[in-house]
């Protein structure tokens, strides 16, 4: 339902406590929609629009992106850059001949190829990639390329994802090792927009107001990656981190500095390990996305690693704890908000536990301190309200909505216990509430003369009672019985129904009576039962305002 597909369950309840969510910015932050929205080349700007009117100032640059990429590309830029040449371009040339290719590195991030035309007798050399690869390539000067990087930050301002693109004549037959042998001519930028998907600021908010911290990573030029953060409505306080940089720190530092940070740009796959391990240094539970074969070592060291389900490769999937279905950031958050909801439903459920079994278990030991009392709790007593007790725990709990404010509390504490000591403490204390409202009924009734299976009806009937209002108090630890009710979670309704009908029915039909080893007193009997379980749901109620009271 909310797009996440759960490869290890506990992840869930993990990514409910999560503190810092690492997120890719292309296809998860934004749509991977990729259109060429403007262009400079060299020295003329032209924005989407004006393409048509200017189909002979953009031919070269376009020429040159497109025989820089792949032949038939799947890939979101390559495809864009192919729909614009092919609007701009009536004759396409034939014949081109692929002789080198020299694929994207670390080293060196461009992608470059060697192509013969079939009208040439020389070898034409395209190449595109990040801007501060392509201009040393073209040996500019520092002055040229001031001037350039100018007009890169012009265009990243305004949020695009920017390639550069240039040329070269190659007259031999052998060829350079690296595109860095060639004497490239500078042809242009192409400024690609990604649209943001709409959910994703909303998304960002509530981690803000949930007290998590999320960080984008990307490949993209630093000023178009803090154009994007300013758009989704990340921290603006939050400072930016290079690849570069990173690769110039040490440990030490990275970690001292590391808690300012909210982008790294310009990272390539493997220092996402160094980012992962760094956090997680800092005590912080790591939530990262990925899709690359890269991005394993990453995913699996993060407390929770989420892989891409539409984008993603299977090393990646393999390695992670959750995969997104729908490549979405939204989908996190949601996940994230459904992990918290099963981390308290789980909270209550074993609350619930502690607390109904105290009287169960009192109520069975008592005549075994004092010979004196009434047998009260027989096994098939016990069946009965075990028949009750598990479905509320595996579908009551489980099914009831999430607590007011849940995107709006910090996480839990790496230190925290699931449920310790106080939670133990404060479930026993209900349990004991419960159980003297039980006892008081018990000897009220012995008190009053009853037979013995008059007190065990009227014992029995303020146990069930006083449990089912246990439950209507327990299903929520932020809104009051009323408002529980009034939201009809229908398998508590039906449970509770189921119980009430068949405590009706075993009470009054002779047959059932003495089957529980029952005795009918009269309905006038069961009134104290009734008045002690309101009490005890007073108390519960009250014992719960007070503690949201000092909460807040």
């Amino acid at each position: 339902k909310k797009n996440v597909l759960t490869r290890n369950p506990s992840a869930i309840e993990t990514l409910g406590a999560a503190t810092v969510l690492c997120s890719d910015k292309t296809g998860t932050i934004t749509q991977n929609k990729m259109e060429i929205a403007a262009l400079h080349c060299p020295d003329l700007f032209f924005t989407s629009n004006a393409f048509p009117e200017n189909k002979e100032h953009i031919y070269k640059l376009i020429t040159t992106a497109q025989y820089a990429s792949q032949t038939n590309s799947a890939e979101p830029m390559e495809k864009a850059i192919d729909k614009v040449y092919r609007d701009c371009t009536t004759n396409t040339p034939q014949g081109a001949v692929l002789k080198k290719e020299y694929p994207l590195s670390t080293e060196l991030m461009a992608f470059t190829r060697v192509i013969q035309h079939a009208d040439s007798n020389t070898y034409t050399v395209y190449t595109k990639g990040a801007p501060e690869a392509i201009f040393p390539l073209c040996g500019m000067n520092k002055e040229e390329m001031t001037i350039r990087l100018n007009q890169v930050h012009m265009m990243a301002e305004k949020g695009y994802r920017i390639l550069a693109a240039a040329t070269a004549i190659w007259n031999t037959d052998t060829f350079p090792a690296t595109p860095k042998g060639y004497q490239f001519s500078y042809q242009g930028l192409l400024g690609f927009e990604d649209p943001i998907r709409p959910e994703v600021p909303q998304a960002v908010k509530e981690c803000n107001e949930a007290g998590i911290k999320v960080i984008m990573i990307t490949g993209d030029f630093p000023v178009t990656a803090k154009s994007i953060a300013r758009q989704i409505g990340m921290n603006p306080s939050g400072e930016l981190l290079t690849g570069d940089e990173l690769k110039q720190m040490t440990d030490v530092e990275l970690k001292k500095c590391i808690e300012k940070i909210t982008i790294f740009a310009r990272v390539i796959p493997e220092q996402k390990l160094r980012i992962v391990q760094t956090l997680k240094v800092n005590n912080e539970i790591v939530a990262m996305t990925g899709d690359g074969v890269n991005d394993a070592p990453a995913l699996k060291t993060a407390h929770i690693g989420i892989a891409m389900g539409n984008k993603g490769t299977d090393v990646a999937r393999e390695a992670s704890s959750l995969v997104l279905l729908d490549d979405n950031f939204a989908s996190i958050v949601s996940a994230m908000r459904t992990g918290r909801k099963i981390f308290d439903n789980l909270q209550k459920a074993m609350s619930y536990i502690i607390a109904i079994h105290i009287p169960i278990i009192g109520l069975t030991l008592l005549p075994a301190f004092f010979p004196s009392l009434p047998l009260l709790l027989l096994p098939l007593h016990i069946v009965f309200m075990e028949l009750i007790i598990d479905p509320v725990c595996s579908i009551a709990f489980e099914s009831e909505q999430e607590e007011y404010g849940i995107m709006k509390r910090p996480p839990l504490s790496s230190k925290e216990l699931f449920f310790g000591g106080r939670k133990i403490l404060f479930s026993a204390a209900k349990g004991i509430l419960l159980f003297a409202m039980v006892i008081t009924i018990y000897l009220l009734s012995i008190n009053e003369g009853h037979t013995e299976g008059e007190v065990r009806a009227i014992t029995f009937s303020a146990l069930i009672i006083g449990n089912i209002f246990l439950i209507l108090s327990s299903l929520s630890k932020s809104r009051n019985v009323f408002s529980v009710i009034a939201e009809n979670n229908k398998a508590v309704t039906a449970i509770i129904l189921s119980a009430v009908t068949l405590l009706v029915l075993i009470t009054s039909i002779p047959t059932l009576q003495v089957l529980f080893s029952f005795q009918f007193p009269g309905y006038r009997h069961f009134i104290p039962s009734v008045a002690a379980a309101l009490i005890l749901l007073l108390l519960l109620e009250i014992i719960k305002y007070v503690r949201n009271q000092v909460k807040t």
